[in-house]
């Protein structure tokens, strides 16, 4: 099986938006998707939220978020909101996810 992990690092919602269509077709199709919030992109957890937005609510029900990254999320003062919200926080490399912790586990990196 295709094991693929997407690393959003964009902080705009609409780039934000494709990340989750993509995570959510590759798993439907039977492929092993996982997707990491890096950079900016931890800021979009709260309005994703807030504003009950059914994607990213499909996406959390399905477990596709694997991590939002610790280290983003206090630089941008939004780690007390992000380990909140139920979502996985962390990063095994000074705080932040690694990509060879994805690639020692067989997966391919996208980065978004």
């Amino acid at each position: 099986m295709n094991k693929f992990v997407i690393f959003a690092f964009n902080g705009n919602p609409t780039c934000f938006v494709h990340v989750l269509l993509n995570a959510l077709d590759m798993h439907e199709k039977g492929l092993d998707v996982k997707v990491v919030l890096e950079g900016e992109a931890v800021t979009l957890v709260k309005p994703m939220v807030e504003s009950k937005n059914p994607l990213f609510q499909k996406i959390v029900d399905l477990k596709l978020i694997d991590c939002v990254c610790k280290g983003c999320s206090a630089k941008l003062k939004v780690l007390e909101y992000n380990e909140q919200s139920g979502l996985p926080v962390g990063g095994e490399m000074s705080n932040h996810p690694s990509f060879s912790s994805y690639t020692q586990k067989g997966y391919t990196i996208i980065t978004l």
